[in-house]
């Protein structure tokens, strides 16, 4: 498997090397193979005249033996604005999206070949640079791929005249705490590196774009929908809601206002085009619609489901509210509240408890009811 080296760099072209350095000195050693450094012009300009112009690359490769690191303009993956004009600098909220976009893509294009395994330092550059690039790796991250920061001696760090310990010490100016100037031989320096942890998310979300902040809209979405929410089952056999390993007893007039509620966002959702519903609400129904004959209907056909179509336990109920127009408001509101607590007790989260219980928006007098619940969790056995 080849290694490869990713760095976000500006101003500061000696986390390259030091990375390099540092990667070298692992156990085992990582030995770079090819290298990428994800920069604006103004970084590129000081990368080339330090690294290639100077030969401080060349020369930390031959003094440390290390393997050749093809080093050329396929190297640099230079910000650009939509017009391909190369960014001096990353100022404003666009242009730090526009990065996150490039640096995204790239990520994840390289993350394609199984063959390369990716070590990216994230110490260079602008914050928001090195912040995109861990995002990235962990939306499209393997498990073989890699994220690091370079930790150097303080007197040593962004120090112009550091870019990695030679093998002869050598006294370098040095800017004290103190604002000072003083000389340090370099075999005082300290460089390592940080290997960071993060969840790898890829193949465990959708990702069906490469703006970042897309991509991340889509992740909280299914991580919301697929980790939060565990599939509800509706047992008719023994009146019971199932979360996992949960059940929670109704009585018949209650389990029907659920399943009601259930297939009002089943059945009669107007929003088809969003894959989740997450806040949306639009299914919700006022109690007015849970009462009149149509509803009372509604409810003896759930009756019918529970206790089978030969009981005669539909037909009472349609006998007894039948008279009435429909099962009275006040009888629906002590179902809702019955429901909301018994959901409540038999989850005993406060996390969990929102997405299986009957909720609510509206002031008083213009109140609806539904269940947030997703409806790719919802199952009626």
């Amino acid at each position: 498997m080849k290694d490869i080296l990713i760095c976000v760099a500006g101003a500061t072209p000696q986390i390259i090397t030091e990375t390099i350095y540092a990667l070298s000195k692992t156990m085992p050693p990582v030995f770079v193979k090819e290298l990428y450094v994800i920069t604006t012009s103004y970084g590129k300009q000081l990368i080339v005249d330090a690294l290639i112009r100077q030969g401080i690359l060349r020369q930390l490769i031959k003094e440390y033996k290390l393997p050749e690191i093809p080093f050329t303009e396929d190297s640099f993956i230079v910000i650009k604005e939509h017009e391909s004009i190369p960014l001096q600098d990353i100022r404003n909220n666009e242009e730090n999206e526009l990065t996150g976009d490039i640096i995204t893509a790239f990520i994840r294009g390289k993350t394609e070949d199984a063959g390369l395994r990716l070590h990216c330092s994230i110490a260079g550059g602008r914050k928001t640079m090195g912040f995109y690039l861990g995002g990235a790796l962990q939306l499209f991250g393997r498990p073989w791929d890699k994220l690091y920061h370079v930790l150097v001696s303080p007197e040593f760090e962004s120090n112009p005249a550091f870019f990695y310990p030679p093998k002869k010490p050598k006294l370098i100016p040095c800017r004290m705490p103190d604002g000072t100037e003083k000389k340090i031989s370099t075999d005082m320096a300290c460089v390592q590196l940080a290997d960071l942890p993060f969840i790898r998310l890829r193949g465990k979300l959708p990702m069906g774009s490469n703006n970042f902040r897309e991509l991340v809209r889509q992740g909280q979405e299914g991580l919301d929908t697929a980790l939060v929410q565990e599939p509800l089952k509706i047992n008719l056999r023994d009146r019971a809601l199932e979360v996992g390993n949960r059940t929670i007893y109704f009585t018949p007039i209650e389990l029907s206002l659920y399943i009601l509620l259930m297939e009002q966002k089943l059945h009669h959702c107007t929003r088809t085009e969003r894959k989740h519903c997450l806040e949306c609400v639009d299914c919700y129904t006022p109690i007015g619609h849970l009462m009149g004959r149509e509803a009372l209907n509604a409810f003896t056909a759930c009756y019918a489901r529970i206790f089978g179509k030969d009981s005669s336990k539909d037909r009472e109920l349609y006998e007894k509210y039948g008279k009435r127009g429909g099962i009275p408001a006040k009888i629906i509101r002590q179902a809702i509240s019955k429901v909301r607590r018994k959901t409540e007790d038999g989850l005993r989260d406060k996390n969990l408890t929102p997405f299986y219980t009957i909720t609510s928006v509206g002031s008083y007098g213009s109140t609806q009811y539904g269940l947030r619940l997703e409806k790719d969790k919802m199952i009626i056995e």
